[in-house]
């Protein structure tokens, strides 16, 4: 019997890891947790089941949680919801797609998607409560910090380093070893 696990967030990104949980196969979707009442209705199915102020309440019932707001102009709500979920005690797993190759020599920290087709070498680590977006490209040993979205189709070589709280536009190209910091926008070369 596979484990419910309940999904904070009903907007888009919640579609795409709703997508990437039911490829993975190891949860059965329990329903959606928004931040009001009405907020939204069910999304691809799934039912809204409770909202953010009942999380404590919904802890009791269930193990393992996840956030599904995405990371575009802030992450603020994300990081919050994330911050809770680790105080309610929440289980927050990492979920992968089984169409991303993520090597056997990299980490994936706790709250982290890796979306369809991304690709993570060797020595690559991923921090807490990350979006790693379909086919986004972490060459080897590149460093992910904690709450950051490395968006669709960016390519980070060998080296570089993301702090936390970044933002990683699509299709951005990072030359090996470089930094980044804060928010990168679409189709950037970081050099």
């Amino acid at each position: 019997m596979k484990e419910k696990i309940i999904l904070i967030g009903g907007g888009g990104h919640c579609k795409s890891v709703i997508d990437v949980i039911e490829q993975e196969g190891r949860f059965e979707i329990a329903g959606i947790i928004e931040k009001y009442v009405g907020e939204s209705e069910a999304v691809l199915g799934y039912p809204l089941i409770g909202t953010d102020d009942e999380l404590e309440k919904l802890r009791q019932e269930y193990t393992y949680a996840f956030v599904t707001i995405g990371h575009l102009a802030s992450n603020k709500v994300r990081v919050k919801l994330f911050e809770k979920l680790k105080a309610l005690e929440f289980n927050i797993p990492v979920i992968i797609s089984p169409l991303a190759y993520v090597s056997k020599h990299a980490k994936v920290a706790s709250g982290t998607v890796v979306m369809h087709h991304a690709l993570l070498n060797a020595a690559v680590d991923v921090g807490e409560n990350c979006i790693i977006n379909s086919k986004a490209l972490l060459e080897h040993d590149v460093v992910v910090g904690d709450n950051s979205h490395i968006s669709t189709g960016a390519i980070l070589n060998g080296g570089v380093s993301v702090e936390p709280n970044s933002f990683v536009g699509s299709g951005t190209v990072a030359k090996q070893g470089s930094n980044i910091s804060g928010f990168i926008k679409m189709r950037s070369v970081v050099k």
